[in-house]
C-alpha cells in the first residue's frame, strides 16, 4: 500500500464543518464572526511519550486528546486538526485501530481532520489542532491574582502510578492497575469544563508534565507565588484509594506525575459557587487545592499547614 492509498483508506473523510478538508495543499478554516483562532501542536514519540505495547486505538485517542487538552486550557471550542504521521511500515491492523480511536474522539468533540502528511520513519505522531474562542475571552496563564483559589479538575497521579507499575517500582492489584493504565493511555480532555470556566477562571493550564511544573507556568506568567495543599492534591488520586501505598509515593504521583491532562486553574474566592457550577455543567470533578500568594515561589504544605520537605519536579523531554 502506498502513501496516498494509506491516507485515502484510513484518514480521508468528507469535511462537514470546514470549507475544505483533506486533499488540497492547504485546508481552509472559517472561525465564526467575533471569534479568535486557538492553535496548538503536540508531538508523541514512541519510547518517549508512549510504550510500544499500547493498544493502537488508545494511542489514536491519546494523540488527539493531548491537543484537545490544550484547547480546554484556553477555553476554546475544537474545530479541526492536522495529522503528521511517521510509520516504520504499513501495518494495516495497527492503522485500523489507530484511526478508529482517533476519529472516535474527534467525532465526540466535532473536530475534523483537515490535512497532514505521512512518511516512513520511527513511529512519531504530530497533531496540530485548531479551535475558536470569543475574542478577549481566552483563558491564559497570565491572569492569576493574589488571593485566588487554585483548583484542579478530575484526578491526578493515576497515570504516574501506571508508569511506576510498568517500571516495576511498585505493585498494584490488577483492577487498580487497569484503571491507572486507562488514565495513562486514554486521558479525557476537559474541553467542556474549559469552556464553562470562561469568565470565571482567572488563569488556566493543562497538567501534562506534572502539577508542580505546570502550575509553575501560571506563577511565572502571572508574576505571583502560591501555597499548595499536598494532601488535598493527593486526595484526588482515584486508582490508589485502597492500595495502601505510602504518602511519599502518592505525593510524588499527584504533584510530579505527568500525563494527567487535567486542568489546573485559578479563580477568586467569590467565584467558588460558579466554579462548582462549571464542574456540574461539564460533569467534571473540581477540587480546591491551594491559593495564590504575593510572595514569589511555591510553598507546599500538608493539611495542617506544615511545610512538606519532600522535593517535587516535573517531566523534562530532554532529561
Amino acid at each position: 500500500m502506498g502513501e496516498f492509498d494509506l491516507i485515502t483508506r484510513y484518514f480521508q473523510r468528507p469535511a462537514k464543518r470546514s470549507p475544505l478538508g483533506v486533499g488540497d495543499d492547504c485546508a481552509l478554516l472559517a472561525p465564526a464572526p467575533g471569534m479568535q483562532l486557538a492553535v496548538s501542536c503536540d508531538m508523541l514519540v514512541e519510547g518517549r511519550h508512549f510504550l510500544s505495547t499500547v493498544d493502537p486505538a488508545r494511542l489514536g485517542h491519546k494523540a488527539l486528546a493531548v491537543n484537545l487538552s490544550d484547547l480546554a486550557a484556553c477555553g476554546a471550542k475544537p474545530l479541526a486538526f492536522t495529522l503528521a504521521l511517521a510509520l516504520p511500515g504499513v501495518d494495516e491492523p495497527w492503522l485500523e485501530g489507530f484511526s478508529r480511536g482517533l476519529f472516535a474522539l474527534a467525532d465526540e468533540h466535532g473536530c475534523e481532520l483537515v490535512g497532514g502528511d505521512t512518511t516512513r520513519g520511527p513511529l512519531n505522531i504530530c497533531i496540530t489542532v485548531f479551535g475558536e474562542v470569543p475574542a478577549g475571552a481566552a483563558l491564559l496563564r497570565s491572569g492569576a491574582r493574589v488571593g485566588d483559589d487554585i483548583w484542579v479538575s478530575g484526578t491526578l497521579g493515576d497515570a504516574r502510578l501506571a508508569l511506576e507499575a510498568f517500571r516495576g517500582t511498585l505493585a498494584l492489584p490488577a483492577d487498580v492497575f487497569a484503571q491507572a493504565r486507562m488514565r495513562m493511555e486514554q486521558p479525557a480532555p476537559r474541553v467542556a469544563l474549559g469552556q464553562a470556566l470562561r469568565g470565571t477562571a482567572s488563569s488556566a493550564v493543562d497538567v501534562s508534565d506534572g502539577l508542580v511544573g505546570d502550575l509553575g507556568h501560571i506563577l511565572a506568567s502571572s508574576k505571583v507565588g502560591a501555597t499548595l495543599d499536598a494532601d488535598a492534591a493527593t486526595g484526588v488520586i482515584a486508582a490508589a484509594a485502597s492500595c495502601g501505598l505510602g504518602t511519599e509515593i502518592l505525593r510524588t504521583c499527584a504533584l510530579s506525575g505527568g500525563d494527567d491532562y487535567e486542568l489546573v486553574f485559578t479563580a477568586p474566592p467569590a467565584a467558588r459557587a460558579a466554579v462548582e457550577q462549571a464542574g456540574k455543567e461539564s460533569a467534571t470533578r473540581v477540587t480546591r487545592i491551594g491559593r495564590i500568594d504575593a510572595e514569589a515561589g511555591l510553598r507546599i504544605v500538608d493539611a495542617g499547614g506544615a511545610p512538606v520537605a519532600q522535593r517535587f519536579g516535573s517531566f523534562d523531554h530532554f532529561v
